[in-house]
């Protein structure tokens, strides 16, 4: 009886999801989705595990929200998994932290191509140990023909010295003549970025309660949609990126202006 009951609720839930995804579908979806991810050493401590079970842990959900990102038909979805500042941290779970991309990419790759997805990676490739920046390069390789899903690996990346790099990118660019001061607006500064070849995100998602941007995305994000959450990176499911695109699709993005009967 109780197995009925527990399986009875199950296809309750199941049918409840499948239909906030239908309704989720026929709104506008954002485009392009960037997720903070954090909060893999809190889920381990509160389980008395070492802080990198956490992080083998969070990786699994990588692997889960980007199948269910890629079925529900976003374009881009922009992952924070190593910034400029977690060299910082303690040498053994740097080094562990280093071993994801190999471990994650070397296991998820065949599916990735089957999904279509496309790997790309945005930070300071070239600082990495070389068993990371092979793994990475070989996915990058492996599905640059892929036209579906963008997965944007931030990695070892920082918006402050991405955008110290683009004004000396910028600065050299003139110097060397190859471009002149009046010719600079926000539109070239943003083909010195390292997303230059991607869309501002629409929808930003931090787990883990924090409510700040932890040097990512300065400038892309100026006018994305900000979307806060309790939930810890491990416990991260579909239903909670449902939520987070359902809380977008009611708000208003008017990027500054006014829109139709605001204006009247």
């Amino acid at each position: 009886m109780l197995k009925k009951l527990i399986r009875k609720n199950e296809q309750t839930i199941s049918k409840n999801l499948t239909e906030r995804i239908e309704r989720a579908q026929k709104e506008q979806l954002p485009s392009h989705i960037a997720i903070i991810m954090d909060g893999n050493g809190r889920w381990a401590k509160k389980r008395a595990l070492p802080r990198v079970a956490g992080h083998h842990e969070g990786m699994k959900i990588v692997k889960k929200i980007t199948r269910f990102a890629n079925e529900l038909g976003i374009k881009t979805l922009t992952l924070y998994a190593f910034s400029t500042e977690n060299w910082k941290r303690p040498k053994l779970e740097v080094e562990f932290l280093m071993r994801l991309p190999e471990e994650f990419l070397g296991a998820y790759l065949p599916e990735l191509m089957e999904l279509n997805v496309r790997v790309k990676m945005m930070g300071n490739i070239e600082s990495l140990p070389e068993h990371t920046k092979r793994a990475i390069n070989k996915a990058m390789e492996q599905t640059a023909h892929n036209d579906g899903l963008i997965l944007n690996f931030a990695l070892n990346y920082g918006s402050r010295d991405e955008i110290v790099q683009a004004v000396r990118n910028i600065v050299s660019d003139v110097q060397s003549g190859n471009i002149s001061t009046e010719v600079i607006t926000e539109k070239l500064f943003d083909n010195y970025l390292m997303t230059k070849d991607l869309s501002e995100p629409d929808l930003l998602i931090r787990t883990s309660g924090e409510v700040r941007l932890s040097n990512f995305m300065l400038w892309q994000l100026a006018y994305t949609e900000f979307w806060f959450t309790d939930t810890l990176w491990p416990d991260f499911d579909e239903e909670c990126l449902l939520e987070a695109i359902e809380s977008y699709q009611t708000r208003n993005r008017r990027y500054g202006g006014l829109k139709g009967e605001e204006v009247n």
